[in-house]
């Protein structure tokens, strides 16, 4: 199926990507959720993200496989779309010392059966997203391509356009990282 639709070069017929959307609009979204850590946020960027691929799929080479280019795409603009908000934070940090700024209302999430339960579990995934945060930017994309969206070694590659054994590497030092970081930080808090 995917190697039908690298065969063509447009995407004439508004059912050939209807049909891509739809193969690949769960795991696109979910990669960009797990660089965003935002639902609304994560579904404009797959948005933004089969639109840059219905306009430039002329560009596309078949150097690599149809989904690894679409992902790429969908890295590459999760990435962008977080440095881009740290700029405004970091705007609106400077705005917030000389008053100017308004302070950024925090979402809440749903409650479910039992409170404490639920907070214990939002702070650690709070604390283990500021660590993946904390990551060089490389070894975080790799970690997260690889736990969170479940892409083999060779298929993370081609998405960072990369060796499989710079990808084992990535990831052996993000683990690495993480081990610390986590560690250093349960220490010094339990």
């Amino acid at each position: 199926m995917e190697q039908g639709l690298v065969e063509m070069n447009r995407f004439d017929q508004s059912d050939s990507f209807k049909e891509l959307v739809k193969l690949h609009q769960d795991q696109v979204l979910n990669t960009c959720f797990r660089f965003v850590n935002n639902r609304e946020d994560a579904e404009d960027l797959a948005q933004d993200v089969f639109v840059e691929v219905y306009n430039s799929i002329d560009s596309f080479r078949g150097d690599a496989k149809l989904s690894s280019w679409i992902y790429r795409i969908a890295v590459n603009k999760s990435l962008d779309f977080v440095r881009k908000k740290k700029r405004k934070k970091r705007f609106a940090f400077v705005l917030s010392l000389t008053g100017f700024g308004d302070e950024e209302k925090e979402l809440q999430l749903p409650v479910t059966s039992n409170p404490h339960t639920d907070l214990e579990q939002k702070e650690r995934n709070q604390i283990l997203n500021k660590a993946i945060d904390s990551l060089p930017e490389n070894q975080k994309v790799a970690i997260t391509l690889s736990k969170y969206e479940g892409f083999s070694n060779k298929e993370i590659a081609e998405i960072m356009k990369t060796s499989v054994s710079s990808v084992d590497s990535l990831i052996h030092r993000a683990k690495n990282k993480l081990q610390k970081k986590l560690h250093k930080f349960y220490e010094k808090h339990l």
